[in-house]
């Protein structure tokens, strides 16, 4: 390209000068196109908000406003990065794991390496391992789906409730199943072969004690009625175990209808929904409380300014050469975006719900918390999740308004997402010698790029999918099931229409659940004294308690083989090949991660195009994935449900 295009230099000698063709292609080029489209590659929390709003409830709002929900909540994060940048970015300790399979991928492609005889260069590597995930995708993307999941226990005992509930990878607890989709291995925990080895353990603890010791444990001695529903399920039950009638519930103004609400009668969870909402509960108060034991002393000495006497380490010196963003551009950002969400969230409040009051509070919140979810995040590449502790705020204090604590969880809960994932790109352009100016700037236009693209696109789904997320309507195998919009709306319903006070509060059933609170405050604690009273055992420091608890925090709506297929390869990866094959991972491991993801984001998107969107399927038992139907049946006496037996 550079050798074809024009290197005419337009307005020379000129404020405004610049050219189309500056030269070859380079890393720090390549690094910041990167950062661009990191910016807007994650999933854009707010959509979630519009279509709860049109698809579930089926209630009116406009694009414009729309728009600029999803707009503020994406840049309202800049302020937070703004703000942490000292902390959470030039600290060496502060190392973000996930940096490193990108630097290890931009070394890859751009420096020369000689091949050695009989080996690969790490370009090479990459190039090969790129094709067969872009190959191999088609296999679990289209032809042969039943590769997400691989539940043979239900295979070998195919008229067994218990052996189904034990053994479903997607329906149940995931007991010896495995799935062969790099695309729902890396879904929820990012990429296993980045995750540093303590994380992985920590993950494999923490998924194993809830998922295989206290769900278990509580479903079989029947606590909250647990056997009246399915033991892993995201859906809202009366209790019968029927589906709960959301929309018999709420009035014409869109809030609650009581008098109808004391007729359908309270609302029940799965216990494993229960119980990932006690563990999410347990991740906040653990995640405060370790970042205090753990990190307090260096964030205080940070406060202080006493950075700047301390010896820096070679990134940040080498960084301070390049002209550094002011903090005022983030304050005015960061004030600007506030304004003008108060000011959205009080013009169109008949759509929206939240007044202003709920805006200043759900930034508070955010601002709190981004520090120590930072802090977790940039160590162990596990970012504990802020979402249900705004949750439970705003439900206590507003409830009645599902939208109002829709707009607060996205306004205190994406804000504070945001501003990580800006700071994660300000650490590999610390890594790469990326100008921060330039950073920003490729930040600010990504976001609005990525804000633009996310809503016209799922504007234009959910006008065009027919039925699009109604799972009882769709055909089986179908991509437009929406397992994260449910549960963003069965949030919806739990936290803002009926409210934690009558689901989790003194008048409602799972009110034992707040002592979740306390134990994970508690956790980090007794860690803390064991490592004071063991010093000699440096394993200890490295149990990290918001990390154990907040394993299972997105199940659902990921399930059982997504944890399982993960721990095994990190496992593999992290302490098998780092330990007995430490010259190949040092090349090759992050270097495959990138090829992995690279293969599969190709060939899904070739796939969606040149099937999908012909609705081009296959019918066969392949395209059954887990084939466990009996997993999702109750097993008390009396329950009857379609399509499972009768005790």
């Amino acid at each position: 390209m550079a050798a074809t295009i024009t290197d005419r230099v337009f307005f020379k000698d000129r404020k405004f000068e610049f050219t189309l063709n500056p030269g070859p292609f380079n890393v720090k080029e390549h690094v910041l196109v990167t950062i661009f489209a990191n910016s807007g590659a994650g999933n854009v929390y707010a959509i979630h908000l519009v279509s709860v709003v049109k698809v579930f409830y089926k209630k009116r709002m406009s694009f414009l406003v729309a728009l600029l929900v999803v707009f503020t909540t994406q840049v309202l994060g800049f302020g937070w990065a703004g703000v942490f940048r000292r902390y959470l970015v030039e600290p060496a300790a502060m190392w973000w794991p996930q940096n490193l399979v990108q630097v290890s991928l931009f070394r890859a492609l751009h420096e020369k390496e000689e091949r050695a005889k009989g080996r690969l260069t790490r370009n090479q590597f990459f190039l090969i391992a790129f094709v067969c995930s872009f190959a191999y995708y088609v296999l679990p993307g289209y032809l042969f789906p039943a590769l997400t999941s691989l539940s043979w226990l239900c295979w070998v005992f195919p008229n067994s409730i218990l052996a189904h509930q034990l053994g479903s990878g997607l329906r149940g607890l995931g007991i010896g199943a495995i799935g062969f989709d790099w695309s729902s291995i890396s879904a929820y925990l990012g990429s296993p072969l980045a995750s540093p080895w303590f994380a992985t353990v920590n993950i494999a603890a923490g998924f194993a004690l809830i998922t295989y010791v206290i769900s278990p444990i509580a479903y079989w001695l029947n606590l909250f009625k647990a056997k009246n529903f399915p033991i892993f399920s995201d859906d809202l039950f009366t209790s019968t175990g029927q589906s709960y009638n959301i929309s018999a519930i709420i009035d014409s103004n869109f809030h609650i209808d009581m008098e109808a609400y004391e007729r359908e009668g309270p609302l029940y969870l799965s216990i494993f929904f229960a119980m990932s909402y006690g563990v999410g509960f347990a991740c906040l108060t653990a995640t405060v409380v370790h970042v205090i034991l753990f990190h307090g002393r260096d964030i205080l000495h940070l406060s202080k300014s006493a950075f700047q006497e301390k010896k820096m380490d070679v990134h940040t010196k080498l960084m301070r050469k390049y002209k550094q963003v002011p903090e005022w551009w983030f304050t005015c950002i960061l004030v600007v975006n506030i304004a003008a969400t108060i000011f959205i969230c009080q013009y169109y409040n008949d759509q929206l719900q939240l007044p202003w009051w709920g805006v200043l509070l759900a930034c508070g919140l955010a601002i709190f918390f981004t520090l120590p979810v930072g802090v977790i995040t940039a160590t162990t590449n596990q970012t504990p999740a802020l979402n249900m502790i705004t949750e439970y705020i705003i439900g206590y204090i507003y409830p009645g308004f599902p939208v109002a604590n829709m707009c607060f969880k996205v306004y205190g809960y994406i804000s504070m997402k945001q501003g990580i994932i800006f700071l994660q790109d300000f650490k590999l352009g610390h890594y790469m010698k990326i100008a921060p100016r330039a950073m920003f700037f490729a930040q600010v236009g990504g976001t609005i790029i990525a804000a633009l693209a996310h809503i016209g696109t799922a504007w234009w789904l959910m006008d065009t999918v027919s039925d699009i997320c109604d799972r009882e309507l769709l055909p089986s195998g179908s991509p437009w099931t929406c397992p994260g919009d449910h549960v963003f709306y069965d949030a919806s319903v739990i936290w803002g229409l009926i409210g934690p006070r009558r689901i989790f509060g003194d008048l409602g059933y799972y009110s034992a659940i707040n002592w979740f609170f306390l134990a994970g405050a508690i956790a980090p604690v007794l860690v803390w004294l064991a490592a004071k009273a063991f010093p000699n055992k440096p394993w200890i420091k490295l149990i990290t308690m918001p990390v154990l608890f907040g394993a299972t925090v997105n199940m659902p709506p990921a399930t059982a083989v997504n944890y399982t297929s993960w721990v095994l390869i990190a496992f593999a990866s992290g302490f098998v090949a780092y330990r007995y094959y430490r010259g190949w991972w040092s090349r090759h491991n992050y270097v495959l991660s990138g090829a992995l993801d690279a293969g599969l984001a190709f060939m899904g998107v070739l796939l969606y195009l040149c099937l999908g969107m012909e609705d081009v399927s296959l019918s066969w038992w392949g395209g059954d994935s887990d084939r466990c139907p009996l997993a999702s049946c109750p097993t008390n006496q009396g329950i009857v449900i379609k399509g499972c037996p009768v005790f």
